[in-house]
């Protein structure tokens, strides 16, 4: 079956898109920083030409950087779970945080197993304008359930394969957190995996998008969340420098 293909650029316009206020900002920002150079005396003047030139470098590269994630590479192909060799009749799951890109693309990649879709977005925790924009933009997928994190209601034992890409760092609270992987460990079935997939708090995601890395949870916080929850890190693989892939068992 041939693969769903994202449009070009989809990755860094939807960025800017769901965060035109940040850019918007950016802009008035370092035009007023340019105007203002030219009635400040000197040094203030090189000061405020300075801050403009400075936010105009850390928004590019943080852009640029988005750019070569979510378009340039293979993230949305999933051709990083094909070592996993996924075959037909098993029970899948793709868990988002109310802004679905990967179940149309997982439903097309494994058209021989059942996919169930949870969203556990939750508008009095998830207070980013930017969910809330996203998903007005994209529709949810058909048939996708509403759950809490702290109640999931599948039957024990049920599930194959448990899909988190870029959504689990959406549960800030660390007991939220620790509860919601317990139960995704109890719906595990006995070979069953959980595939997490991150931006983590590193140098790589800092020097991408500045104090923007704070919104990402560090490699220790997750280790602990999965050591908690009684889950063992299978694999911890790089998809890119600034995405990492954890296999749980």
């Amino acid at each position: 079956m041939e693969r769903l293909k994202r449009k070009p650029l989809q990755g860094v316009i939807n960025i800017i898109r769901f965060n035109w206020h940040y850019y918007a900002a950016t802009i008035v920002l370092t035009s007023l920083c340019f105007l203002c150079r030219k009635f400040l005396p000197f040094p203030l003047n090189t000061i405020s030409l300075s801050i403009a030139y400075i936010i105009i470098i850390v928004t590019t590269i943080s852009l640029a950087v988005s750019f070569y994630v979510y378009d340039i590479t293979d993230l949305y192909s999933l051709n990083w779970l094909n070592p996993l060799h996924i075959t037909s009749n098993k029970q899948l799951v793709n868990i988002h945080a109310g802004f679905d890109e990967t179940s149309a693309i997982l439903k097309d990649k494994y058209p021989g197993s059942k996919l169930t879709i949870l969203d556990f977005y939750d508008p009095s925790k998830h207070t980013e304008i930017s969910i809330e924009r996203a998903r007005k933009a994209y529709p949810a997928f058909p048939g996708t359930q509403t759950i809490n994190t702290s109640e999931i209601t599948l039957a024990v034992n049920s599930v194959d394969y448990f899909f988190l890409i870029l959504a689990a760092h959406e549960i800030r609270n660390y007991q939220e957190r620790a509860s919601f992987f317990k139960q995704l460990k109890n719906i595990l079935s006995t070979d069953g995996k959980i595939i997490v997939v991150e931006h983590q708090r590193d140098i790589h995601n800092l020097l991408a998008y500045n104090i923007g890395f704070l919104h990402f949870l560090s490699n220790q916080t997750w280790r602990r969340a999965f050591e908690n929850a009684g889950l063992t890190i299978e694999s911890e693989t790089k998809i890119n420098p600034f995405i990492t892939m954890f296999i749980l068992i």
